[in-house]
């Protein structure tokens, strides 16, 4: 695909990952033209989208009627769509599981048959977590080879919606790629999640929280890193080709913890441990060497610190993206023992 006078449509473009696409979009490659398709669900907002002169449609993509008039507007030589459309937070999939099945199965189905009926390109955006987790302490990594091992409904819909796309691809001839990320963090991403929870926590003069002993370890990327990837894949990667996304960054949550309190002038014991969530994955680890060495892709993040110093000034800088749904998140957090 040519990104010259290309359209893009980014599905799930109001929500964090998708968001920051749209973002690295418009700041390195403003010639694209971007269409978000998003449902604004609670993680979903226009204010992630300001600045970026995208066109919104505010709609399911699990809606055939919507799907297919979008992508009916692209041209099969030169667009494609991105798809981050996703319900993606493990501890709401083990309040209701019910939003994953709809949104990540039904909702990616109903944009393959789309791009299938229009002869578009498709990229589909998904997770480490559908492989399951490793050891803690050991060196393995997860590869393209990986086994799927899905251990809650967020990252076993994730894993259906991958192998309906594969499956797309082998029996229709669809034109579609695939990348399984690692864990992200950055600017707009939901403060329900591990490190926004934990500097907008401090910033409104709460504790910091830690599951357990936080001895779980993710491999952690910058949102910006993994967009470029995301545009290395569309320029240069092979239809059917699964790419995985990682920088390198295992750390433990405990460490990421403590790293947030030093940035933010705090102690390294100003927490509290709370109740782990049940099925926690023990360890991610990625091998994004084919990508490295096939896409000539390469982290600007790769120092972990200098990426959250910046993620925290971020917040710091934009309490009013956060601060009118923050006594909700942790009202929410106390009401399933997770405090």
């Amino acid at each position: 695909m040519t990104s010259r006078a290309a359209r893009i449509l980014v599905t799930g473009g109001a929500g964090f990952i998708g968001s920051g696409f749209v973002h690295y979009t418009a700041r390195a490659r403003p010639e694209v033209r971007v269409t978000v398709l998003d449902k604004l669900t609670y993680a979903g907002s226009r204010a992630s989208l300001e600045g970026t002169g995208a066109r919104l449609v505010v709609g399911d993509v699990a809606d055939p009627k919507t799907v297919d008039a979008l992508v009916g507007e692209l041209d099969p030589a030169t667009d494609a769509v991105v798809h981050f459309a996703a319900e993606s937070h493990n501890d709401n999939s083990l309040d209701d599981p019910s939003p994953f099945v709809q949104t990540n199965l039904v909702g990616t189905f109903t944009l393959l048959e789309a791009v299938r009926r229009r002869g578009v390109r498709l990229h589909h955006v998904s997770t480490d977590e559908v492989y399951g987790d490793l050891p803690l302490g050991g060196r393995g990594r997860f590869t393209e080879q990986t086994a799927y091992n899905p251990s809650s409904p967020y990252s076993a819909t994730k894993a259906g919606s991958d192998m309906l796309v594969r499956a797309w691809v082998r029996s229709f001839g669809v034109t579609a790629t695939l990348s399984n990320c690692s864990n992200n963090y950055g600017p707009r991403q939901h403060i329900e999640k591990f490190i926004p929870r934990q500097i907008t926590n401090l910033l409104s003069g709460r504790r910091a929280k830690l599951y357990g002993a936080g001895r779980n370890v993710r491999d952690w990327i910058h949102v910006d890193d993994h967009n470029a990837a995301v545009w290395r894949i569309l320029d240069g990667g092979r239809s059917g080709r699964t790419y995985l996304i990682g920088a390198d960054g295992e750390r433990s949550n405990l460490q990421v913890l403590q790293s947030i309190l030093s940035i933010m002038g705090r102690g390294p014991d100003e927490f509290d441990h709370v109740a782990d969530r049940p099925g926690h994955d023990l360890r991610y680890a990625i091998d994004a060497g084919p990508l490295r060495r096939e896409l000539g892709w390469e982290p600007r993040y790769a120092d972990m610190e200098a990426g959250l110093a910046d993620t925290v000034a971020w917040y710091r800088d934009n309490r009013d993206w956060w601060s009118g749904v923050k006594d909700r998140v942790e009202d929410r957090y106390d009401a399933l023992g997770w405090g």
